[in-house]
């Protein structure tokens, strides 16, 4: 099977194809997941050489400063990830997935009797891409996103002890409550009872941190124990198992989540 496409029909007939820079996971893990786990076709241009259209290449097309649009008035990308699927282009992660989750089964549709639970995982998608995505990009890049990690290392090593002593708890916390909760249901997912897309990227930001700040989260297991038992439970699902074991699954290097010993601290 190619690296770059998948060959499962897509449940509506056409595949899906994402874009994003070559050589990390980052924000565009979180929209393979979905893919995978739902087992629809798509194509990942990342795993693309550019001389066929794919990588960096294919990237760089959709935000180059004169693309202005095409026939069908999309607007012009500023950044990466982007999802094409018929005639429609789409950016920003959340926005991707609030797209894709109801067509893959893996969030309530507009059939559903539960017409507003989208908005509910919505909102912890939303919660954990800010606190434990973004957040954690500004610990090895606090200053300034254009200068590289070694112009800042003191201001790095700052931030990353606040936000492991401080943020990083708030966040596992309130997971942990949401896991607790009513509404959560039965069994180790965040909402209904059933896997759902808000699992997945939960799963993705627990997997990066644990590559960045290995000692302190290995320190927080037995506090946030329902956290790390629904990463868990993602991590034994069949499709997703299947796909962390391929070459299709990009290794964590100098993407959101980074790892440097100056900064896997405890406190």
């Amino acid at each position: 099977m190619s690296s770059a496409k998948r060959q499962k029909t897509a449940k509506d007939g056409v595949p899906y194809e994402l874009v994003y820079w070559p050589g990390i996971p980052g924000r565009g893990e979180h929209i393979r997941l979905l893919l995978e786990e739902a087992g629809a076709a798509y194509t990942d241009k990342a795993l693309q050489p550019d001389e066929e259209g794919g990588g960096a290449k294919a990237v760089l097309a959709l935000i180059d400063p004169s693309h202005m649009g095409d026939d069908v008035g999309n607007p012009p990308i500023l950044a990466p990830p982007v999802l094409r699927h018929r005639d429609l282009v789409l950016s920003q992660t959340p926005n991707i997935l609030m797209y894709l989750a109801p067509r893959l089964g893996l969030a309530p549709s507009a059939d559903d009797d539960d017409v507003d639970g989208i908005y509910r995982l919505n909102s912890l998608v939303l919660t954990a891409l800010d606190g434990l995505s973004n957040e954690v990009h500004d610990c090895h890049h606090p200053i300034a996103v254009s200068l590289y990690y070694e112009d800042q290392k003191e201001e790095a090593l700052r931030r990353s002890q606040d936000y492991v002593k401080n943020r990083l708890p708030k966040f596992l916390g309130y997971f942990e409550r949401v896991l607790k909760s009513k509404a959560s249901g039965e069994g180790p997912w965040l909402y209904g009872g059933r896997l759902t897309y808000a699992d997945l990227v939960l799963f993705h930001c627990v997997d990066g941190l644990k590559f960045m700040f290995t000692k302190a989260m290995e320190a927080m297991e037995k506090e946030y124990k329902g956290v790390f038992e629904l990463y868990e439970a993602v991590k034994a699902r069949p499709k997703i198992k299947e796909y962390l074991a391929s070459d299709r699954r990009q290794k964590f290097s100098e993407g959101i989540y980074r790892h440097y010993d100056e900064l896997d601290i405890t406190e």
